[in-house]
C-alpha cells in the first residue's frame, strides 16, 4: 500500500482553511498505480456473487466503473440532482456545512441485486450512508462499500457500521 500512498498529494487549506485535502490526481495518473488500486478494491469480493457497482458522484465513477468491468458486472451512477435523464429515486441528507441529494434511475437496481459501493474517499460518512440508503430505497441490498482512502479521524466507518467496509489507505 506504500506505493499507493506514495501517489496521494496533500494540497493544504483546501477547499477551505483548515482542511488537508488527500489528492487521488496522481493516484490516478500513474496506470500501475490505478491498476494495483482497482484490484486491491475489488479482489476482496471475488465469488461474493455482486451482481453491480454503484459509484457516487464524481471520483466514485473513476474507480466504481472500473472495479465493475473487472467483477464483469454493470456500474450504477449515484448523481447530483438533475443530472439522470429518466425517471429518478432522490435522497437527501446532511452534511458537516449543509445539505445535498443523490440521485438514481428507478430502474438501475431492484430486488436480488447485490452492490458494492464504491468511492475514493470515505471522510464522515454522510454521502456513503445515503447512497447505502439510496441503492435499499431501490429494494437492492449492499454486499459491502469499498474506499481507496479513510480518514479514520473523522469517523464515518460509524455511520456505516451494519456494512462491510474495505478500505485501502487510511489516515
Amino acid at each position: 500500500m506504500e506505493q499507493l500512498k506514495s501517489k496521494i498529494r496533500d494540497i493544504p487549506d483546501f477547499p477551505k482553511p483548515g482542511i488537508l485535502f488527500k489528492d487521488i490526481t496522481p493516484l490516478v495518473r500513474d496506470p500501475a498505480a490505478l491498476r494495483l488500486a482497482v484490484h486491491q478494491l475489488f479482489h476482496p469480493f471475488l465469488g461474493q456473487d455482486i451482481t453491480a457497482v454503484g459509484g457516487m458522484e464524481a471520483r466514485g465513477f473513476i474507480f466504481g466503473a472500473l472495479v465493475a468491468w473487472e467483477l464483469g458486472v454493470g456500474f450504477v451512477p449515484l448523481r447530483k440532482p438533475g443530472k439522470l435523464p429518466y425517471n429518478v429515486q432522490s435522497i437527501s441528507y446532511h452534511l458537516e456545512y449543509g445539505s445535498a441529494s443523490l440521485e438514481a434511475h428507478t430502474d438501475s437496481l431492484g430486488p436480488g441485486d447485490k452492490v458494492l459501493l464504491v468511492d475514493d474517499l470515505l471522510a464522515t460518512g454522510g454521502t456513503a450512508k445515503a447512497s447505502c440508503d439510496l441503492v435499499e430505497s431501490l429494494g437492492a441490498t449492499i454486499a459491502a462499500c469499498a474506499f481507496v482512502i479513510e480518514l479514520d479521524f473523522l469517523k464515518g466507518r460509524e455511520k456505516l457500521s451494519n456494512y462491510t467496509i474495505h478500505s485501502l489507505l487510511h489516515y
